[in-house]
This record gives structure tokens, sequence and C-alpha cells, in this order.
């Protein structure tokens, strides 16, 4: 083929080439790429480059955060102090109050009085400390300090002729002198600030000498003189319970 030949294949060819080719510049023989900055490819490669260097900017900021904080904390730490001479702090004890015996009609009592006999007394314990309370005895007025008989079980109604003059009810083994002591045959613990009702079997005596006109009263025992009881931590009777002096 001949020089023309060769020559006009060659423009006919490149004639078919689209915009995006390379193209001669002017005045010289040399091609210039096409501008790529714009094309679909071009942009989206940006995008997943600058989202890529986003997140490696994040996740690097996050890192000297924690860094810096666990500096901070461990540099606060290491700073070791002592405690100046003399330092204290306060504290204060509770008062300790009384507790209450009181009659009360339930649970009945399961062993009734008679001439020369024993009868159970029932009684509720009050404990108004902030602390549990032990009863492990009791001290009793003397055996010539009586109960007075009521006609009703709430202790109202009395009888004229079963007073605490006459009646010869009165507590069980007590003596001639006021203030003797009697220990329970297992102690009885009440809750701080709670009640406890208690069932003393057989701890109340009529004599012989009682008048008639006590038969089917109600008594009210006479006031102990004393308790034996310990104040602090305890597991708390169980209530209603029972208990007893022996002697």
């Amino acid at each position: 083929m001949g020089r023309a030949g060769r020559g006009k294949h060659r423009r006919s060819r490149y004639a078919r080439r689209p915009a995006t080719h390379p193209r001669r510049r002017a005045g010289r023989g040399r091609t210039t790429p096409p501008d790529s900055s714009s094309s679909p490819s071009t942009r989206r490669s940006r995008r997943n480059g600058d989202t890529r260097h986003s997140k490696i900017a994040r996740i690097l900021s996050g890192l000297v955060g924690i860094v810096l904080v666990g500096g901070a904390a461990y540099a606060a730490t290491s700073w070791v102090t002592g405690l100046n001479a003399g330092s204290s702090a306060e504290g204060q004890a509770a008062s300790a109050s009384n507790l209450t015996f009181a009659a009360v009609a339930s649970p009945a009592a399961g062993n009734l009085l008679y001439p020369g006999g024993t009868g159970d007394v029932v009684l509720t314990i009050t404990n108004p400390n902030v602390f549990a309370v032990t009863v492990t005895g009791v001290d009793l007025p003397t055996n010539t300090t009586y109960a007075t008989g009521y006609t009703a079980s709430n202790l109202t109604g009395s009888i004229a002729g079963c007073a605490a003059a006459n009646s010869d009810v009165l507590w069980s083994f007590a003596t001639s002198s006021s203030g003797s002591v009697h220990t329970l045959a297992m102690p009885l613990t009440v809750a701080a600030s709670g009640t406890l009702t208690v069932t003393l079997t057989n701890d109340a005596s009529m004599t012989t000498a009682a008048p008639a006109a006590c038969e089917g009263a109600y008594f009210s025992l006479p006031s102990l003189t004393g308790i034996v009881a310990t104040g602090g931590s305890a597991t708390a009777t169980t209530s209603p319970a029972t208990d007893a002096w022996t002697s």
C-alpha cells in the first residue's frame, strides 16, 4: 500500500474515536489525556477516600482521648497522700429506754387459777429502743402484794370483794422480800421498736384463802419491781412465745 493509502486509513480510524479519547493538541503532534475529574468513577473514588479518611480520623481522635483520660486517671492515683495527726470522726450512742409490760387477754390463759393452785399469765413486752433487748429475769414484789380482780377480760369492772387488798392472787415464787430475782427458763428477745406477746406458764398463784368473790374473775397482776435485761444485737423471739420461771 502506498503512503497516500496509509494516511487515509489512519485519518479515518481517528475520526471514529469518541470525544473522551486522547486528542491532539493544537500545533503539536502529542495528544492530551481526557479530563477524568468529572467522571462518575472518579467522584465515587473521591467520596470513598473522604469517608475512609473521616473514619480513620474519628478512630484516632477516640484513641487519643482514651490515652489522655487513662493518663490523667493514672496520674491522679499516683499522688499518694498521708493523714494528719489528730484526724477523727464523730459518732453517737443511742439512749436506752425502759421496756413496758402490759396485761393482754389474747391468747387466753390455758391454766386457770383456783384456791391453792397456779395459772398462766399473759402479757406483752414492748421495746421502744432502736436495738433489740433480751430479758433473762424478773424482779417480783412481796408475796403479800396481790392482784386486782375484774369482771371483763379487758380488765374493766372491778370486783369489790376481790380487790388488791384481799384477792390472795400473787406472782408465783414471790418472797417476803421485794425485788427477789427469778430467772426465765429461756431468754426473751424483743426486736427493736417491737412488741412480743408472752404466756408465762403457771407464774400466778392463788392461796387457799382467796375469797369466793374472785371466782371467774380476770386479774391484773401487781407490777414487777424490775427486770434483768440487756440491749444489743440479737435474734428476736418469735411472737407469741411461752416461757416461765420455776423458782
